[in-house]
């Protein structure tokens, strides 16, 4: 097996290096012959996508066949290890994700390239920056991190896939990570392509906006199901902490939603096509720095694989790709002249501008943050850390600032916008979201008394001006389609939505972002408690009252186990039994906790509240299980958030609905009449 695999990944570096140098020839031979080395090239880069899916069959079918005369199967699983987790080991180690990242950057070619009838010459030039970032993954899978190398000696069993990883989300977080870091790479190849050919017009836009969003789409997922995957998997209670693998997720998402706003701009107005170019640009270098973060093991992560050498292959890659991107920029700047300034600050054109110098500088806040260990260890000799409040000093703000653009940016009009208009318009939300922050207030929250809780005031106040903003938004233009059709609201909005999806489905992605917003501005609020708990003993927090019922252990071929079992009261009712767990596993040794989380949507449906345990192991003393309660406020609406804001992309997504065109009759005139007398 071992043999094919190897051979696969010979056979897919040769297409790829194929498709590369034949499609370059077709582009500079602009004749019959080139046409044809051009049409072998994108037939080579189809060819590379079965080569490379065969090698990624064969790794995952020698995990299932215990196959571990190979290296890799022998490092990343074990006979017991359940089928679904014998699927991840295909990106659960460094060689075998670099063959995942081929399969799925093939697998986006192959899409490109059955499509290029759409604009044969554009995307036979994204097709030709493709094949040459293949290349480099397929060299290195050939030459440095080798996924089909051989063990030495033969063994009985493998040593299992990392505890952290058997777990069910991790089958389909990772896949949406790399669709989301892979996929930026044809935006990147249609924009290379296009400042290359000095492509007329706007429509290499309009080709590469859907790509970004539906790449956008995976990687907020990918982002949002790592966080999951702390929250549930990891015991301590959170879901984000600046990690620097999960800032290196976090950075090309950040430009890559500035380039989706501000990529209106050049197709209404024909503005800012060099920023335009260069946020795509900087999207896929900040996927390729991610991938170098959990590979270079220049960074301590819990999510980064162990120490290579291969970080010096993503160095010399990403300096090529900036050196090639540069050269063109310059040699074809005059191509990107804008074709009309900013004519006002109260407009929909200023308003996308502010919201992607925020993002920018939230980002370069992150990658300053994550980098700075590495560059004070150059400067002073030793590495400097900074932890969450760095990261938060800076992106709590400008998130309130961005939250503000996001309520107020529908409002405005292109070019000017009268500030009557924007009265009326703001009228009802900013009622609204003012008399969120005084319920607040009368509640109990003061703003005045400590900082969180005045960044927590702001955030309701402005996450809500944003619910009621896209509230008005379908609220009205529904009115006006249920005057002149004379059907009902709902009926209307639903027709509003269908005659601009991407508007209208924009509109629902930033409901979710402000779903996200509300569940993270609970985080002042939590409480936590830890205690020794024997049978009957109880922790009281907040309202619930949590008593142990009993606590016992259980052996599994994988993995060994023990647990408690605590029954959750409310206004001394039992509402829910939970069983905080911990395992461990046999074939790497390891521990691992495995929390359990109960939402209180029943009891609390808009205040909904996590009530999270934690088996922390048992007192060697007494043989007692130690547990500790985290009560988490408002947590839940963070994924209902995702959930939001997947659906509003997929809805941005569908085609508008064709117009409706009546024809009106010409009128029918009548022969005149001859009178008798005439």
């Amino acid at each position: 097996m071992s043999l094919i695999g190897s051979f696969a990944l010979l056979l897919a570096l040769a297409l790829a290096a194929y498709s590369f140098l034949a499609g370059l020839f077709g582009l500079f031979q602009r004749d019959a012959m080139g046409a044809r080395v051009a049409e072998t090239a994108r037939r080579a880069g189809i060819a590379c996508f079965a080569a490379v899916l065969l090698a990624a069959v064969v790794l995952v079918t020698s995990a299932f066949q215990d196959d571990f005369s190979i290296e890799y199967i022998r490092q990343h699983s074990n006979r017991d290890l359940p089928a679904a987790y014998k699927f991840a080991v295909l990106w659960s180690g460094q060689e075998g994700s670099l063959l995942f990242w081929s399969l799925l950057l093939a697998g986006y070619g192959f899409v490109l390239r059955l499509r290029y009838k759409t604009d044969q010459r554009l995307f036979a030039h994204a097709s030709v920056v493709i094949a040459a970032v293949q290349v480099f993954f397929l060299l290195l899978l050939n030459v440095a991190a080798k996924p089909f190398s051989m063990a030495q000696g033969m063994v009985p069993d493998g040593n299992g896939l990392n505890p952290l990883l058997q777990y069910p989300e991790m089958v389909i977080h990772p896949p949406m990570l790399y669709l989301g870091y892979v996929g930026f790479t044809v935006p990147f190849a249609f924009a290379l392509g296009a400042l290359i050919m000095k492509y007329p017009g706007e429509k290499w836009i309009n080709i590469t906006r859907r790509w970004t969003m539906v790449t956008w789409c995976f990687l907020t997922i990918g982002v949002f199901l790592g966080a999951h995957w702390a929250y549930a998997v990891l015991g301590w209670g959170g879901y984000w902490g600046w990690d620097p693998v999960e800032n290196a997720s976090l950075m090309p998402w950040l430009t890559g939603t500035a380039f989706l706003h501000s990529v209106m701009m050049q197709e209404k107005r024909g503005m800012l096509k060099v920023w335009n170019v260069w946020l795509i640009f900087s999207t896929f270098l900040l996927s390729m720095l991610g991938t170098f973060l959990t590979r270079s093991g220049v960074i301590s992560s819990v999510h980064a694989f162990a120490q290579s050498s291969i970080g010096d292959w993503f160095l010399t890659f990403m300096a090529l790709t900036l050196g090639t991107c540069v050269y063109f920029f310059v040699q074809n700047k005059s191509h990107l002249k804008s074709e009309h300034k900013l004519e006002s600050l109260v407009s929909r054109e200023s308003s996308f501008l502010f919201n992607n110098l925020l993002l920018l500088v939230v980002c370069f806040t992150i990658l300053w943050g994550t980098f700075f260990p590495i560059l004070s260890e150059w400067v002073q000799g030793h590495k400097v850390t900074v932890g969450p409040p760095f990261f938060n000093r800076v992106a709590v703000p400008v998130a309130l600032l961005l939250l503000l653009l996001t309520a107020v940016g529908p409002l405005l009009a292109w070019r000017k916008t009268s500030v009557e208009s924007l009265k009326r318009n703001f009228l009802f939300p900013l009622i609204g979201s003012v008399a969120i922050g005084c319920m607040m207030i009368v509640f109990g929250v003061r703003p005045w008394q400590d900082p969180s809780y005045f960044y927590a005031t702001m955030a309701a106040v402005l996450a809500f001006l944003v619910i009621f903003t896209v509230i008005s938004e379908f609220v009205r233009g529904g009115r006006v389609i249920a005057g002149k059709s004379g059907q009902n609201l709902l009926a209307a909005m639903v027709q509003l939505w269908h005659r601009n999806t991407r508007r209208y489905g924009g509109y629902i992605v930033h409901f979710g972002v402000a779903l996200v917003v509300i569940g993270i501005l609970g985080t002042p609020f939590n409480k936590e408690v830890e205690k020794e708990m024997g049978y009957g003993d109880k922790i009281n927090i907040g309202p619930y009252t949590l008593v142990c019922q009993s606590y016992t252990m259980e052996d599994n071929p994988n993995y060994g186990n023990e647990w408690a079992i605590i029954n959750v009261f409310r206004g001394g009712k039992q509402i829910t039994t939970m069983y905080p767990e911990r395992r461990f596993y046999k074939a790497s040794q390891q521990p691992q906790t495995i929390p359990r989380i109960y939402p209180s949507f029943r009891e609390d449906f808009l205040l909904v509240t996590d009530v999270y345990l934690v088996y922390e192991g048992r007192n060697e003393d007494t043989g007692r299980p130690i547990i500790k309660a985290h009560l988490n406020p408002m947590v839940p609406w963070i994924w209902t958030g995702l959930i939001i804001m997947v659906f509003g992309t997929i809805i941005a997504l569908v085609p508008n609905a064709a117009p409706v065109r009546v024809t009106v009759p010409a009128p029918v005139q009548e022969p005149a009449h001859v009178g008798v007398g005439d």
